[in-house]
């Protein structure tokens, strides 16, 4: 990774119509990192991958790629940048070689220039066994690989994926992360992730946390974890708002009621849960004691589930 900016994000805003989908997001990541933008549906994730790819206006705040301002030099961006869209584009009609010489022909190259580049991605995307196959006869792993070689065509050097294991099994996911390494490691690419999977979040350098529009967090997956601190119990209750309200009184706890479970964090987790199980043994039907994950960071700075809506 080095010190060089290559992506700077400073108040950015956008509205469609009454509803503000971005609220002053501001951020950076430097060049030859990875750096995954964290959060459910609807939190501003795509608004924010759309605004990058040039492909909405600037409506408020500014973004510059490699100190190209997108609102004023959208083309200078263009070039500067290979996307991966969270929907299909790819023509399941034809070739994987015939979809690559196609996007290779937008991107300007031709002849030998295209043909080198095309086999190039085949051979480091493992395609080249199946460069003369219909994209319809494709698993969806082998398409995403295909999705990424297009993005990669002109050698951008700044690499925006959104939902990239969009339909992937976990073994394909895996093979996408291990080339994204190498892009990053072998060409000092760097890469902007949308992902609504903790699991992939994980593979970030760092990670900034979107809810509502709002960066609620930003930093290196296992700082953030770090910054909820201890440990995390979890409580099963057949009448969590009346254990809830016992563990307070009892243990000066603070915790919190997520559906028909208990959340508390603290230090020294292990004596923590053999106390409650002494205290209240008929009022536990079950107890987990975990390290902070994602989802708890993400609970902890919206005082929401990461998939509900509801307050916690």
């Amino acid at each position: 990774m080095s010190d060089r900016i290559a992506v700077r994000v400073s108040d950015l805003r956008h509205r469609y119509g009454d509803r503000e989908a971005l609220r002053g997001i501001g951020f950076t990541v430097a060049a030859g990192e990875i750096f995954g933008l964290l959060g459910p549906n609807g939190g501003g994730k795509t608004t924010l991958f759309r605004l990058l790819a040039t492909l909405l206006p600037v409506q408020s705040g500014t973004a510059t790629l490699l100190g190209k301002n997108v609102a004023t030099e959208s083309r200078s961006v263009r070039q500067l940048i290979g996307v991966t869209f969270q929907s299909p584009s790819l023509d399941g009609k034809l070739t994987v070689t015939e979809n690559l010489k196609h996007q290779s022909h937008l991107y300007g190259l031709s002849g030998q220039t295209a043909k080198s580049r095309i086999s190039e991605l085949l051979d480091r995307l493992g395609l080249k066994d199946r460069a003369q196959d219909l994209v319809d006869s494709l698993s969806g792993g082998l398409k995403r690989r295909v999705e990424v070689a297009k993005s990669l065509l002109h050698r951008p050097r700044i690499l925006l994926l959104d939902e990239p294991s969009t339909g992937l099994d976990p073994g394909a996911r895996h093979d996408l992360w291990e080339y994204l390494s190498r892009l990053r490691r072998d060409e000092g690419t760097t890469i902007l992730v949308t992902t609504h999977l903790m699991e992939e979040a994980d593979r970030c350098d760092r990670l900034g946390i979107l809810h509502k529009g709002e960066l609620v967090a930003i930093g290196m997956p296992d700082e953030l974890r770090l910054s909820v601190g201890g440990d995390c119990l979890t409580i099963q209750s057949s009448d969590p708002k009346s254990l809830a309200e016992k563990l307070t009184d009892r243990f000066q706890l603070t915790p919190r009621q997520i559906g028909e479970s208990i959340r508390i964090e603290g230090n020294a987790g292990h004596e923590l849960l053999r106390d409650i199980v002494t205290a209240f043994p008929s009022e536990i039907t079950a107890i987990s004691l975990a390290k902070p994950t994602l989802e708890d960071v993400f609970i902890s700075r919206t005082g929401h589930r990461f998939w509900e809506n509801e307050p916690v």
